[in-house]
């Protein structure tokens, strides 16, 4: 256990510089102190690392100093070769080093780790976008991605749904998210951190404008802000409730338990009386819509005007 963390604590340094005993000690979940030991074990060993005292201080390699280890377990040979996806790196113009990684990988790996890889590619395989939509058309992807890279403001034309549909706007890219085939862009600008559809960019301005470098907050996590951003979009999407009877059938389609074998009534978060209308109307006999009364008028004359479309 504690040469798998030494590991970990030295590929930690050769990935991120300079981290203090605190940082390390988060990042391991161990103690500081157990983090002090572990960085004199490995300079004991032989390993050219040194910290600095101070409120900038921490633990840093010697510059130029990288290790050799190569080992992956079983499972993280398998994960390396499960976690590719090959259609966001051809989107991202990474294509053929995505191949060449995985290709130096295999012919690293052990003979029993690389045919269990060769398994892992045979029997799995990711594919990220939904079903019945179209491939997005991202023809600003790679520029986009590049100035998340590279850590430059990029000033975007963007379509949105909302007046004046077509805007443009400087913004400091921080990240790329890739949600059920779609890409999104994470980025700051006037009007504070805001995300973008990438298909959605009408145009650049020339890189050359925007050339300055610009600092990402050191508090700033993409994959908190990301979760944070899912919660707000869940929250401002169920704005209502409806009260319903559902059959067990309904109930099931609708994700309520079941109250036994009749009907159940059920309270049920609702976006608006537009999308609801909709969304109930394809549970068809299987459901009566109780509240509001908004809603149950809706639905009751849509039903009205069908059947006088299909008399019987």
């Amino acid at each position: 256990m504690r040469a798998s963390r030494l590991v970990t604590l030295l590929l930690l340094l050769q990935n991120r510089g300079r981290m203090t005993a605190e940082q390390l000690a988060g990042e391991l979940e161990v103690s500081v102190r157990t983090v002090y030991r572990d960085v004199q074990a490995l300079a004991a060993a032989g390993v050219p690392l040194y910290g600095d005292a101070g409120h900038d201080g921490g633990y840093r390699l010697v510059d130029g100093y990288r290790t050799r280890l190569t080992g992956l377990t079983a499972d993280e040979a398998q994960a390396a070769f499960l976690a590719a996806l090959p259609g966001a790196a051809d989107q991202l113009g990474l294509g053929g080093a995505l191949a060449a990684a995985r290709l130096k990988l295999r012919a690293a790996l052990p003979a029993e780790l690389r045919e269990r890889a060769g398994r892992i590619q045979e029997r799995f395989l990711l594919d990220a976008p939904g079903w019945y939509g179209a491939p997005d058309d991202t023809p600003h992807l790679a520029a986009v991605a590049a100035a998340v890279w590279e850590r430059r403001p990029l000033v975007l034309r963007y379509r949105r749904w909302r007046a004046p549909e077509e805007i443009e706007r400087r913004v400091e890219p921080y990240g790329l998210v890739l949600k059920a085939g779609r890409w999104y862009l994470v980025a700051a600008g006037p009007t504070g951190m805001r995300t973008y559809r990438v298909d959605q960019i009408i145009g650049l301005c020339d890189p050359a404008v925007e050339a300055t470098e610009f600092a990402v907050p050191a508090d700033f996590d993409l994959g908190t802000y990301w979760t944070g951003y899912l919660a707000d979009f869940r929250a401002r999407l169920h704005t209502g409730e409806a009260l319903v009877r559902l059959t067990p059938e309904g109930a099931r389609r609708l994700g309520v338990a079941a109250g036994g074998d009749g009907w159940t009534e059920a309270r049920v978060p609702i976006e608006s009386i537009d999308h609801a209308h909709g969304e109930f109307l394809r549970l068809g006999a299987d459901v009566e819509v109780l509240e509001p009364a908004e809603l149950r008028d809706r639905i009751a004359a849509t039903v009205r005007t069908l059947a006088a479309r299909y008399p019987g």
